[in-house]
């Protein structure tokens, strides 16, 4: 055996090998960078206003501006006014496994594998209940409907909320960027010492008195206020730009 061309073939092959993982650890780096900004995407003037207010954003700001419509909801259904008793209860830890808690459920609740999990709403009861909310596009949810699962000893044991019919009521247009809507918060809205904790595009509007409702994309910034252990939620029209504050 020629040891000699062996090795250079050795070498070669990881040479190659090398050339691979690199490309695809730069392609990784440049899809991340597509799905979130940096800080540096903000204006001056925002990142300003952050220093002289002390505001402080803990979660990445979303690169994405999607072409999305209006949308309108109904119920199909009057929800009950007291949560529904499961017959079989579910492991409370499957909220986080949105594939594990539709298997679990979808025998009582139907609908449930089009709903996603809000870890910063609180539940109609406090203490002791999730909130869902029904997803357009199996992407984007719904803020003005709610789904709530109630738990006790680490178990589901009931819910409450009625199945929400989604249809698109037309009028697509490109959302406004995430980062020009925090930066309207940052320099006009947020109070000192404000944490941006969560942001998401989603559908939100106004409740009247109608069977079926409309409902705007929206970006929703999920804010801690320094003074208390409490959340305000500031949502921001994605096609306006102007702002629904708490």
């Amino acid at each position: 055996m020629d040891w000699g061309r062996a090795k250079n073939v050795l070498i070669y092959a990881f040479l190659l090998l090398n050339l691979v993982l690199g490309y695809q650890l730069w392609s990784d780096v440049r899809e991340q960078r597509g799905v979130s900004l940096g800080f540096d995407s903000l204006s001056e003037s925002t990142q300003r206003a952050m220093e002289e207010k002390n505001i402080q954003v803990l979660t990445s700001v979303p690169a994405d501006t999607p072409a999305l419509p209006k949308i309108s909801y109904r119920y199909t259904r009057q929800a009950s006014s007291k949560p529904i008793q499961l017959d079989v209860p579910a492991d409370s830890k499957l909220i986080f496994a949105p594939g594990d808690l539709a298997a679990a459920l979808k025998s009582e609740i139907p609908e449930i594998g089009q709903y996603s999990y809000d870890a910063f709403a609180a539940g109609g009861s406090g203490d002791g209940s999730f909130t869902l909310h029904p997803l357009f596009g199996s992407q984007w949810p719904l803020f003005n409907a709610n789904l709530e699962l109630f738990y006790t000893d680490q178990k589901i044991t009931a819910y409450r909320g009625a199945p929400v019919e989604i249809q698109d009521a037309g009028g697509e247009a490109e959302v406004l960027p995430a980062q020009k809507a925090l930066g309207t918060l940052i320099e006009n809205y947020l109070p000192e010492g404000a944490v941006v904790k969560e942001i998401v595009l989603g559908f939100y509007g106004q409740t009247f008195d109608s069977e079926t409702q409309v409902a705007a994309p929206v970006w929703r910034f999920t804010i801690e206020n320094s003074a208390s252990p409490t959340y305000s939620v500031y949502y921001v029209q994605g096609a306006s730009g102007d702002v629904i504050s708490p």
